[in-house]
């Protein structure tokens, strides 16, 4: 058995040779469940074909579905507990938003790989599991707005290679060691237009943005110790009112006539 990731290009581009019954499928396609022990593969008459496990219709009256100009799947304000299965793998924009969707469970998605807008705005999300966006290879735009998010555990967005654009205004961010991944693959992703990531807690840091946050938390560290993110220090345009910030503190020092090390 071969465990791929679904980030990983040799689950796209890889075929089975063998066993006939699989010939030609991508490796990414295959389910465990197809797969069968060496002694059955040995002897074809030891292979049982299981019956494909139906599953449900899509209950359409829950949602307003649309065809132009792109397949839409409309749930808005349906209140819905959690992401409906059995979405239309066709659906290109999906509007799941004002609801009480209050977390997103793993591999919430990966039925819908069409998909380019999904709008989650309003639903009070506090937890995306780091596999929730898997197999969303083709989403442009995501709505995490006005929910309650304080972080994303590291690899949430790792799938989302074509995003453009991602909405995180009006949640909660907590600034402290665990809103970093979210930051770097940010700053990573340089053309992924963003806004609203800014400190709601702690109190000290309260409106601060996490950029301003994130400088002063390395600002402590001996530089020959800090990390291997020298972009983390590149200047940010709402970020010079930091910069004159440590400019006036390092004058009052000197002004003083003291010697110590400046920090924040």
């Amino acid at each position: 058995m071969l465990q791929v990731p679904t980030n990983r290009n040799l689950g796209n581009y890889a075929k089975c040779v063998h066993p006939i019954e699989l010939k030609n499928q991508k490796l990414k396609q295959i389910k465990t469940e197809q797969l069968c022990s060496e002694e059955d593969r040995q002897d074809p008459q030891n292979i049982k074909q299981k019956p494909e496990a139906v599953k449900p219709e899509f209950d359409s009256s829950l949602c307003h579905m649309y065809v132009f100009p792109v397949p839409t799947l409309n749930c808005k304000r349906k209140d819905l507990k959690k992401v409906p299965g059995n979405i239309p793998p066709d659906i290109v924009k999906l509007d799941l938003s004002n609801n009480k969707i209050r977390q997103l469970r793993a591999k919430e998605f990966e039925d819908v790989s069409e998909l380019k807008t999904l709008n989650l705005n309003s639903n009070g999300i506090a937890y995306i599991d780091p596999a929730a966006f898997s197999g969303l290879n083709n989403l442009e735009e995501l709505d995490l707005s006005n929910n309650s998010l304080q972080n994303f555990e590291y690899g949430v967005l790792e799938d989302l290679y074509f995003l453009k654009i991602l909405w995180l205004r009006e949640n909660p961010w907590r600034c402290d060691y665990n809103i970093h991944y979210l930051f770097y693959w940010l700053k990573h992703h340089y053309d992924v237009h963003y806004n609203g990531l800014e400190c709601k807690m702690p109190e000290e840091y309260k409106g601060w943005s996490v950029g301003k946050y994130v400088r002063s938390y390395y600002e402590e560290c001996p530089k020959d110790k800090l990390p291997i993110y020298p972009e983390t220090f590149d200047l940010d345009k709402d970020d010079e009112e930091w910069e004159r910030h440590k400019e006036q503190s390092v004058q009052t020092v000197k002004k003083h006539g003291v010697i110590v090390t400046v920090i924040g």
